[in-house]
């Protein structure tokens, strides 16, 4: 198969990272124009729409270090977002668990890179809590990781049963 019928039958996980990318890069644009940095509105008892920026990774993972960590996290989404380009390429057309998470993931990598690269860290905005106990803030690329990850966990739980189905 040539490189070219590759790609197209990527083609439709790659619209699918890429509508992701548009979606988190349009609402952190929206937010960083409406919002400084901490200010929120309260649209549920234990919801905030609220500007705050994450040097660090999920968690705020790293994100006391000095700096060097911005690029480390651009090296480690770009490699991973190189090995699923290629494996989406690789890919039936066929919607599958495997397929739709891996372009959910590669998407919300993508979308939080180019705030990396462009601010030197992420916009993040939805925040929930209960009480008093805040929880991490997030925004659409992390939903579509997290998502994303879940898809491919189920996948992976599934395909032992659908093997020993077809045995």
């Amino acid at each position: 198969m040539s490189i070219h019928a590759s790609r197209w039958r990527a083609n439709p996980w790659l619209l699918l990272s890429f509508a992701i990318v548009v979606a988190d890069q349009l609402t952190k644009s929206w937010i960083t124009r409406h919002y400084g940095e901490f200010e929120f509105t309260t649209l549920l008892p234990v919801l905030e729409i609220t500007r705050m920026h994450n040097v660090g990774a999920a968690f705020s993972f790293l994100a006391g270090a000095s700096g060097w960590q911005r690029w480390l996290f651009v090296v480690l989404a770009l490699g991973v977002s190189g090995g699923i380009i290629v494996w989406l390429c690789r890919m039936p057309r066929a919607p599958t668990l495997l397929s739709v998470g891996l372009a959910l993931v590669l998407g919300g990598a993508m979308g939080n890179v180019i705030d990396r690269l462009r601010l030197g860290y992420v916009v993040d905005f939805i925040h929930f809590h209960w009480d008093r106990a805040y929880f991490p803030a997030f925004n659409v690329a992390d939903s579509a990781i997290t998502v994303g990850a879940a898809f491919l966990l189920l996948e992976a739980l599934l395909e032992p049963k659908r093997s020993a189905a077809k045995a």
